[in-house]
């Protein structure tokens, strides 16, 4: 059976750049949370491999726009870094921005659109070290940086978003303990996860302001990029079940859509957050309004796997912290087995006819989606990785992606991560998830995948079987 997408479906790639860019110490770029990490814990990283080398975009840039435009790719997603364009004073780095207006040439030489993302994961460490997003003033500090580089590049970059999966700080620094400072508080999470609100809201603000000043072009939209996830439950769920669905989608999901297509926190979250377990998240008079110009343009949806949970064995855990849900393991799931994922593609389907329920005026894209692999290299054979599961499971996305927009989601296009192998916080490089290979073992020299010729073919003629 042959797919068809939209004839102006778009293809592309997600990356950012702290995983990619590497040359961290060089032309006044600041030391990052990430450079802080790899300094004070190296051990803690895949093979002691810290967030110094990204995968040399910095020096192939040009390399790789070509790359990608070879794959017949209309546009790419990178993310402009604080520590690269501002310096330690709120000031525009001369040379950071030179390299900047360098890689956006380069992509509009190339008729490749670039999708700037203005935050992934990589505060600048002595804003950290002042307390990161639990400190309000780093909204302003935030908004700032923002509002310099739309100054700088707005009449070259058409595409902004303000974050990047602005749901994984406040979690994993602050709820799980996976990341540094490894603290488990969901009072810190919640906090941090308002105050990144905030940031969005007026950063989204000042676009408007630069826009209708004409600072900015006048084609140009502002979005926002999120993981996102429908949350399932066991079959003949009970209220408590029922309840963890509820508060998993409103925390996860709901939270950012809220903001971005009506201009408000869902009001049932924040009753339970403030009222039910009596947590301040630190709002002020006058946050009403900020949020109100929080909505945007279109959406960039990422996904990787669904969440399935089910009731939690107690209220609240030893520390205090409320049991929001705990998971619920699907007796038919279907894992990635080299990475420990799940693979459900109809979660995207899903999520698009959430998208299209809840927010009907709100445009998306999928943004990120992808299959890492550990140990890939088992896989090369007669020169090639021979990457056929990767094929496998881009076309059943892509499948339930079809689906959806023949059943009315408002679907605009696909960006695969990262496309070219990049490095990936603790992980580093032990999970590939490219059509392109990096070579460490020959000074990061990029080599093609079977699946880059397959998605080449899907990305010229927008069909595929």
């Amino acid at each position: 059976m042959t797919y068809k997408l939209p004839k102006d479906f778009f293809f592309g790639a997600a990356m950012s750049g702290p995983q990619t860019e590497g040359a961290y110490n060089i032309e006044g770029r600041l030391r990052s949370y990430w450079d802080m990490t790899s300094d004070l814990e190296i051990n803690k990283f895949f093979n002691n491999v810290g967030s110094y080398v990204g995968n040399d975009m910095y020096h192939r840039y040009e390399e790789d726009i070509k790359l990608l435009k070879s794959l017949n790719f209309k546009s790419f997603r990178t993310s402009m870094q604080w520590t690269r364009l501002i310096d330690r004073d709120g000031k525009l780095n001369p040379a950071g921005a030179a390299w900047y207006h360098k890689l956006i040439d380069c992509a509009n030489e190339n008729k490749i659109d670039i999708f700037m993302n203005m935050y992934h994961f990589d505060m600048p460490e002595y804003l950290y070290q002042k307390g990161g997003w639990a400190n309000r003033e780093i909204v302003e500090a935030y908004a700032n940086f923002v509002k310099i580089a739309m100054e700088e590049f707005g009449h070259k970059v058409k595409y902004w978003f303000t974050f990047n999966e602005p749901i994984v700080e406040p979690e994993q620094q602050y709820l799980h303990g996976n990341w540094y400072p490894y603290v488990k508080d969901f009072s810190t999470s919640i906090k941090v996860q308002y105050n990144i609100t905030l940031a969005h809201s007026l950063a989204v603000h000042n676009f408007r302001k630069l826009k209708a000043a004409d600072k900015i072009d006048q084609d140009a939209k502002i979005g926002m990029i999120n993981c996102f996830a429908p949350p399932y439950t066991r079959p003949d769920p009970t209220p408590e079940d029922l309840e963890a669905v509820r508060m998993t989608d409103g925390l996860h999901n709901r939270w950012w859509l809220d903001v971005v297509a009506h201009g408000h926190l869902p009001e049932d979250v924040i009753d339970t957050v403030e009222n039910k377990w009596k947590i301040d998240i630190g709002r002020r008079p006058g946050d009403d309004a900020i949020l109100a110009e929080g909505v945007v343009d279109w959406l960039g949806f990422n996904y990787y796997q669904p969440t399935r949970v089910q009731a939690p064995d107690c209220d609240f855990d030893e520390s205090g912290n409320p049991m929001i849900a705990k998971p619920y393991i699907w007796p038919e799931r279907k894992m990635n087995v080299h990475r420990g994922w799940e693979i459900y593609p109809q979660g995207i389907y899903d999520f698009g006819m959430k998208i299209k329920k809840e927010c009907p005026d709100l445009p998306f894209f999928i943004s990120e989606n992808g299959m890492g692999v550990e140990g890939e290299e088992k896989y090369y054979q007669d020169g090639v990785i021979q990457d056929d599961y990767r094929i496998d499971f881009v076309r059943d996305h892509l499948i339930w992606i079809a689906k959806s927009i023949e059943d009315g989601a408002n679907c605009l296009g696909y960006h695969y991560w990262g496309v070219i192998d990049n490095w990936s916080w603790y992980n580093a490089f032990k999970n590939r998830y490219g059509f392109v290979r990096v070579c460490l073992d020959k000074g990061y020299q990029r080599e093609e995948k079977k699946s880059a010729q397959w998605i080449r073919e899907i990305a010229l003629n927008n069909e595929f079987e």
